[in-house]
């Protein structure tokens, strides 16, 4: 929403169309132009279905070239011990947020290349605890700091191609996932370790995504941004 405030056409890529469906609606409201946006299915985890939604962007979009990807696809497990983490849910962690990543990463790389994009950006959703680690959440941990590894990597190949790719470390953020394995009792634990003692809000993280999708960023690449409330310093 925060992109579409600064002018950006939006491409809302979820597996979850009922939820793409509904923040193409609050993205209309925020344009007032209907055909400007669009929402399209993706499995984040397939290689195919990413395949496919690139190449249905590019046939939406025919006379625009993809400058800009934000790789915010993401799932948590519910949290639990090392020794009762069961391989399915580790696999299932991991390939949404790490392989997930790399294959969309991939795809728009590619796209960005053969379509010689001068301004390219790429901003992918890490976590804080990617860097530091975090008990109960060890498969989910693993995921984020591949992420900010892959981040990494990638930005070195990358650095003289005209495209930057950065990754965005949040702490605890309002989110409907954070607040589906969390209780009062936990979150106030949690929120007990962070310098600023609460909770980051949506839109705080969403201002730091729309600055590194921007020029106003232009000599950031590779970067690991936290926003953390300093959880770590």
């Amino acid at each position: 929403l925060v992109l579409a405030r600064e002018g950006a056409i939006v491409v809302v890529a979820d597996i979850n169309s009922t939820g793409s469906n509904i923040t193409l609606e609050m993205l209309k409201v925020i344009s007032g132009n209907e055909s400007r946006h669009t929402a399209v299915y993706v499995d984040v985890r397939n290689s195919t279905s990413v395949k496919d939604m690139f190449e249905c962007v590019k046939n939406t979009y025919t006379n625009q070239n993809i400058s800009v990807v934000v790789n915010s696809a993401g799932i948590m497990h519910k949290p639990t011990l090392l020794v009762n983490l069961s391989e399915c849910s580790y696999d299932n962690t991991v390939n949404t947020n790490l392989k997930g990543t790399f294959l969309v990463t991939q795809e728009a790389v590619r796209s960005m290349l053969c379509d010689n994009v001068t301004l390219g950006a790429i901003v992918n959703i890490a976590s804080i605890v990617g860097k530091g680690g975090f008990p109960t959440v060890s498969a989910y941990a693993a995921s984020k700091g591949g992420v900010i590894a892959f981040t990494k990597s990638v930005a070195r190949e990358l650095g003289t191609s005209n495209i930057r790719v950065n990754v965005v470390l949040p702490g605890g953020t309002e989110t409907p996932m954070a607040k589906k394995y969390s209780n009062e009792t936990r979150r106030k634990r949690l929120q007990q370790i962070v310098p600023m003692q609460r909770n980051a809000e949506p839109i705080e993280i969403a201002e730091v995504i729309v600055f590194l999708c921007s020029n106003k960023s232009s000599y950031m690449t590779g970067s690991p941004v936290d926003v953390a409330g300093g959880t770590y310093m």
